[in-house]
């Protein structure tokens, strides 16, 4: 069964259309990521699912319903905000079983679900503790149980992670993997970091002006990017774009190649002078000054000395080079 279908989806606030003609499709049990620059529209698609924000135009089916009009407590979906949202008086086991009282769910049934979800989360020693007395990790694992109790028939999560610093973000990014893969149940998720989205997603949508710029699976956004925007979203270090001139190139089509497709030659088509070295320890990014304007990246694996002011050259895979037209739409040369 279908767990999400989009079609024809816009919001406006007034005079103003935020979301512009969604049309999507979620699968039961995949992991979709909603991904884009902020003010791209991301935010709203999913309060738009949640109900939090009647739909303009088109129609949001939940599990084969129509649910335009139905309020988000009825839509059988559960959300984890970035905020956590947790109520400061209760203790761990009492935030999670709030929803479930306000659904009539009988004591045992409420014990069962909590205690299961507890044990998955690893949160025992934590049940009757307060949100003041755990750390943002935990509390974030507290919101995530809360939804998991319900036992939604979709998960939307906004942004959950950017409240926690860098070790934390990785370390829940990996429970949250490890969670979709127990629960097989359809988990929708917004963020602006590309490393969430490319290391979770089954199916990616970038979205750019309330408007979906492409669908599919990470890898193949990454290798067949349909525009240069897309390009140059995905990657880290994000794909080099400059001009260049190659036989039956013209001069209005810019290059894409990405960081590690370079590599440093005797002789080589491109050439410049290094202005930036980053030691990253694993790796070694270069930034070189290739015409006046123009910068590329170069990102070597490994440690490397490179002295400022250096002049080098540089080689490339012709199969490796992306080519864009004037309006950024990838061409095929």
């Amino acid at each position: 069964m279908t767990a999400l279908e989009l079609e024809n989806v816009g919001k406006s606030f007034g005079a103003v259309e935020v979301l512009k003609a969604i049309d999507l499709t979620v699968e039961e049990g995949e992991f979709v990521v909603f991904i884009g620059p902020s003010g791209c529209g991301k935010s709203t698609l999913l309060r738009v699912i949640a109900g939090l924000e009647e739909v303009s135009d088109g129609t949001v089916r939940i599990g084969g319903d129509v649910v335009n009009f139905t309020p988000p407590a009825k839509r059988g979906i559960a959300m984890v905000f970035q905020s956590y949202a947790l109520y400061p008086h209760l203790s761990v086991r009492d935030n999670m079983a709030l929803g479930l009282k306000q659904e009539n769910q009988p004591t045992d049934v409420i014990d069962e679900r909590i205690n299961k979800t507890v044990e998955m989360l690893s949160l025992g020693p934590y049940v009757d503790r307060r949100p003041s007395d755990l750390s943002g990790g935990q509390r974030q694992r507290v919101a995530i149980g809360r939804a998991i109790v319900r036992e939604p028939k979709l998960f939307l999560f906004d942004e959950p992670l950017s409240n926690l610093d860098t070790a934390l973000r990785a370390n829940t990014r990996i429970e949250i993997a490890d969670l979709h893969r127990k629960l097989k149940t359809s988990m929708i998720y917004v963020t602006h970091d590309q490393t969430e989205a490319m290391t979770l997603a089954d199916k990616i949508v970038v979205l750019r002006a309330g408007k979906i710029e492409q669908i599919g699976t990470p890898m193949e956004l990454y290798n067949n990017p349909c525009n240069q925007f897309v390009a140059g979203f995905l990657g880290a270090p994000a794909m080099n774009f400059f001009h260049h001139t190659m036989p039956d190139v013209p001069d209005s089509v810019t290059l894409g190649i990405r960081p590690e497709h370079l590599r440093l030659v005797e002789d080589g088509p491109l050439w410049g002078k290094i202005v930036y070295v980053e030691q990253l320890g694993g790796d070694t990014n270069i930034l070189v000054k290739i015409t006046e304007g123009e910068s590329i990246i170069v990102r070597l694996f490994g440690q490397h000395e490179f002295h400022i002011g250096r002049h080098i050259h540089l080689d490339y895979d012709a199969e490796n080079v992306f080519h864009f037209d004037q309006a950024q739409n990838r061409i095929f040369v």
